[in-house]
């Protein structure tokens, strides 16, 4: 039986680009079906202490996951994932990041999206939407975590935060023991420092 897999994802963390290449790979050498859902950074971080330079990053960052809500109005879930595959391929893979309405507007180009849908970036039309998204995904784990979100069936977790993301069997030996012990009760953590920083495939 297909295992629904459920991923919330802000286009602009990395650890949420790694984590979703791992899943698309997990789909690969496992029965599992990755749906992606949109959350925002800049929705769970308000009201927060941060310093300027990522205040002004989580003011840009409202652009890409308003265009992402937007492409789910407009086509449905399954357009989520060519969006953003193409925008992490420029905004990650190609360090596009200087103008990020331009980085959307040619993703949408790339995933074969109305082009016009970058203009949802400077409109609040679909902010109800988009934190309805967020907080169906940030609810069962709570706010003290970030991106990426994952839902398999009743089991909510975020993480796992790795780099690179594991190929093959590898990926899917990662997933069973995640699942494993992200559905085991009574467990919340488990976690080493972090040695080094995001390496993208």
């Amino acid at each position: 039986m297909t295992q629904s897999v459920d991923l919330w994802v802000d286009p602009i963390c990395p650890w949420a680009w790694i984590t979703s290449r791992w899943l698309l790979e997990t789909q690969k050498v496992r029965d599992v079906d990755v749906r992606f859902h949109t959350m925002s950074l800049a929705v769970l971080n308000e009201g927060r202490q941060m310093s300027e330079e990522y205040v002004d990053l989580m003011r840009r960052a409202w652009g890409p996951v308003r265009i992402m809500t937007a492409i789910e109005d407009k086509y449905g879930n399954s357009k989520l994932e060519p969006f953003y595959s193409a925008f992490g391929q420029r905004y990650h893979l190609g360090a596009q990041r200087d103008d990020l309405l331009e980085t959307a507007r040619l993703a949408l180009i790339d995933a074969g999206l109305e082009e016009s849908l970058v203009d949802a970036a400077v409109s609040d039309e679909f902010d109800e939407d988009l934190k309805l998204s967020h907080f169906a995904g940030m609810n069962p784990v709570g706010f003290d975590v970030g991106t990426p979100v994952i839902h398999v069936g009743e089991v909510a977790f975020f993480g796992p935060v790795v780099t690179p993301a594991p190929r093959g069997e590898a990926a899917g030996t990662l997933f069973d023991g995640v699942v494993a012990v992200a559905s085991t009760p009574g467990f919340y953590e488990l976690k080493r420092t972090r040695s080094e920083g995001p390496t993208f495939q």
